[in-house]
């Protein structure tokens, strides 16, 4: 996905009359382009009331993107179509949403590291707004990068546990502190973080 910094008129259209699946794709996407402002629409009149020309990118459900092909389809790879399972659109970009958040942010981050041009590989430097280090002056201890990297990769507290022979006790402390100095709001943020800061790479999520 392309970023235009600078131009305080970007954002982002969410339109789709699924109130979950609004509401937890904004979030995301916030968490990943946080400069971006993510405004959501429940039906395709309401978007073109609200000036569509401002938008660099729409998220569109299936159904209204179907009755509304045209004005979809002339906006090339700006139209995003949210589709359910392993539905295809033909020549159009989609995203799976019956998926888990873990893999929802693997596929949002896929799209905007690639800026849409499959094939490619996804490149963290073109992840915006997220804070980077290198790792001498990363946030977090070896332990709590240990953990960071685990959680990224989808493991239950249980499983890290075992993994790194720790206590689950010592699994949540670890967990709470990386949230704490990452200020970080979901699970979302520290994949993102992982990422970003190299400690793993998207084909491992």
């Amino acid at each position: 996905m392309n970023d235009h910094p600078g131009m305080h008129s970007s954002a982002i259209a969410i339109v789709t009359n699924n109130m979950l699946t609004s509401i937890g794709l904004q979030q995301v996407l916030e968490d990943i382009i946080p400069m971006v402002d993510v405004k959501l629409f429940d039906s395709f009149e309401n978007l073109l009331h609200s000036d569509p020309e401002k938008f660099i990118h729409f998220f569109v459900d299936s159904m209204i993107y179907i009755e509304h092909t045209q004005f979809f389809r002339e906006q090339g790879k700006k139209t995003i179509v949210l589709i359910h399972g392993n539905m295809n659109i033909q020549g159009m970009i989609t995203l799976n949403v019956c998926q888990s958040e873990h893999m929802l942010i693997k596929s949002i981050l896929e799209l905007h590291g690639m800026g849409h041009a499959k094939g490619d590989a996804p490149d963290p430097r073109h992840i915006h707004g997220v804070v980077r280090h290198t790792p001498s002056q990363t946030l977090l201890s070896a332990r709590e990068v240990e953990v960071a990297v685990l959680l990224s990769k989808g493991l239950i507290n249980k499983e890290i546990a075992e993994k790194l022979n720790i206590s689950i006790t010592t699994v949540i402390s670890h967990r709470k502190n990386i949230m704490d100095k990452l200020n970080a709001k979901s699970l979302a943020d520290i994949i993102i973080y992982s990422v970003v800061n190299g400690l793993v790479r998207l084909g491992d999520l």
